[in-house]
């Protein structure tokens, strides 16, 4: 049956072009202009087909295929997490330094073996400032035993004591003349004063230093310098705490500092009296004696620091040197 119809639309087609030439023709023509790779539908009288509304399930269909898409981006997405957005990441401009992150974990601080095992000793505060940023910058010591928290006997009497401080103060006792006037002044010149004397003439800032930490009830030694026989041969007492150095303003003065004026003095004195004169000198040679290492007297300022007019003594070696001259008078 499928091929008789066929022959009859060809042998009506055949008809009609017989009887209308020119539609023929054109229809030649549109197949021949029509582009090459298209297909050209027709639909036959026959075949036609209703227009009909979707149904449910179609729509169903429809709603699925569509949400199926999104869902294959997001699982093809969320399986490289590098590629998705961090909300509290930050971003950081190129050419910027990044932050440090500070860990929260505290560790122990670890000790160089270069680290020296105590600090360095300074016995004169002028050095200080430079000793202690050379051997304590930033490195931690570490305690080896019970040893280096030992402490001495004597030491800590001194701390302990409420009694008054010792000082060691220079002198010239024979003549000599700077300026027209005599700079003379000895052991028997303090004795023989009728009043208190100023020790003026200091211009050293370290020696000035200690003069300012002096205070009335303190005793100091009396020692002859500048001389061929140096050494102590007295004692005194401080009376009166430090004031201005008048001298360094009189230009007549043999230790007149022109740096130092009235508003802004730079020297300053204090009063002092006489206590004892000893029997005996303890001489310069008999001090360095006991200055040796190990020595009761290793860490005398005096001995350290020979041209220090004016230097600080311990309790220790204040009472040693009393000692040695008790010694003296037993023999």
């Amino acid at each position: 049956m499928p091929k008789a119809t066929g022959q009859k639309r060809q042998a009506a087609q055949a008809d009609l072009d017989d009887q209308n030439p020119k539609g023929a023709k054109s229809r030649s023509n549109e197949k021949a202009e029509a582009p090459k790779g298209t297909k050209r539908i027709t639909r036959s009288s026959d075949q036609s087909s209703p227009i009909t509304k979707p149904s449910p399930e179609d729509k169903r269909k429809r709603t699925s295929s569509k949400n199926d898409k999104p869902a294959k981006e997001t699982a093809k997405d969320t399986s490289y997490p590098m590629n998705t957005p961090n909300k509290k990441a930050k971003i950081i401009k190129k050419g910027t330094a990044r932050p440090v992150v500070k860990s929260k974990k505290t560790a122990n601080p670890k000790v160089t073996k270069n680290a020296s095992k105590s600090p360095t000793k300074v016995d004169d505060p002028t050095e200080a400032t430079h000793d202690r940023s050379s051997s304590l910058s930033g490195v931690a010591i570490p305690i080896k035993n019970d040893k280096d928290l030992a402490i001495d006997d004597d030491a800590a009497e001194e701390d302990d004591s409420d009694g008054p401080s010792y000082w060691l103060m220079k002198a010239e006792p024979y003549s000599r003349i700077e300026k027209g006037k005599d700079v003379k002044f000895s052991i028997d010149d303090l004795k023989n004063a009728t009043e208190p004397e100023a020790w003026d003439g200091v211009r050293n800032p370290t020696a000035r230093n200690n003069m300012r930490a002096m205070m009335k009830g303190d005793m100091a030694f009396f020692y002859h310098s500048n001389c061929k026989s140096p050494g102590i041969v007295g004692t005194m007492e401080i009376v009166r705490e430090h004031s201005v150095d008048a001298s360094a303003f009189d230009k007549e003065n043999p230790y007149y500092d022109e740096k130092s004026t009235e508003d802004k003095p730079k020297w300053c004195v204090v009063h002092v009296e006489f206590r004892r004169k000893f029997p005996e000198m303890v001489s310069l040679k008999e001090l360095k004696q006991f200055a040796k290492p190990g020595g009761t007297l290793e860490n005398m300022q005096t001995l350290k620091m020979s041209r220090l007019s004016v230097s600080k003594v311990s309790k220790k070696e204040w009472n040693f040197i009393h000692s040695l001259l008790e010694n003296e008078d037993e023999a």
